[in-house]
């Protein structure tokens, strides 16, 4: 098996400035087109937003997605048409399955500080399912020095879940630390995104907010050359 892999820095980024929110988008999203970014396998999103105070998203549709936010900095105040009402802070996930159609918006809870968090949408193995809303603290998991599961396809397992044979891995590391990764599922591929610090994996080096695709693997050997952040999204690389 040879592995094949796919770089982005975080400067080839596309960028959306509109003011009140400046978003880094490492896929092909609204009118930043790259043909060569498209997806990595079920991955089809994966924006890196900064929000006003004060600001937001206004109510708009999504549909036959899983949509996946993970805030880093502030919280973010939620709204959706299934009438959930929600605030989401650091430490937590939230997903929605969009299904046959939902309306939400989100907004910066804080008038005057910025918030910050992960918009991520991955491709359903199920199209027109009952929408659904989810949100789970996962800080209170963490160990030092170790992957902790946030998300995963099955309702029973660590983290929230989602229509699609995907599972997430966040963990925060000392400099100098060594491990392994083994794959949930055979085919799938790896995208691991730098948070914060620097880390090698499988050899290549990665900085603040680079992201690495790796496929036709068994495992990932990643060694932290700073204290870092990562986020593991382990997803199908077909279908």
């Amino acid at each position: 098996m040879m592995a094949q892999s796919v770089l982005h820095k975080a400067n080839t980024r596309s960028i959306a400035d509109h003011g009140w929110l400046k978003s880094f988008q490492t896929f092909s999203f609204a009118g930043n087109y790259n043909p060569e970014r498209i997806q990595f396998g079920a991955l089809r999103v994966l924006n890196d937003d900064y929000i006003d105070g004060g600001t937001g998203f206004g109510e708009h549709p999504h549909d036959n997605m899983e949509i996946i936010s993970i805030v880093l900095e502030g919280a973010l105040k939620h709204e959706d048409s299934m009438h959930n009402v929600a605030v989401i802070e650091p430490g937590e996930i939230q997903v929605m399955s969009a299904g046959t159609g939902i309306y939400h918006q989100e907004y910066n809870k804080d008038e005057k500080h910025p918030a910050k968090f992960l918009q991520i949408w991955l491709f359903p193995n199920q199209r027109n399912v009952k929408p659904r809303y989810q949100q789970e603290r996962y800080d209170s998991r963490l160990l030092p020095n170790q992957f902790t599961q946030i998300l995963s396809p099955d309702k029973e397992d660590e983290g929230v879940w989602i229509y699609q044979d995907a599972w997430f891995h966040l963990g925060k590391f000392d400099a100098g630390v060594h491990l392994e990764h083994p794959l949930k599922k055979e085919g799938n591929g790896l995208y691991i995104f730098v948070i914060k610090g620097t880390i090698q994996v499988n050899g290549q080096d990665l900085a603040e907010r680079d992201g690495f695709g790796i496929w036709e693997i068994e495992s990932l050997q990643i060694n932290t050359q700073t204290e870092a952040e990562v986020l593991l999204m382990e997803v199908p690389m077909n279908f």
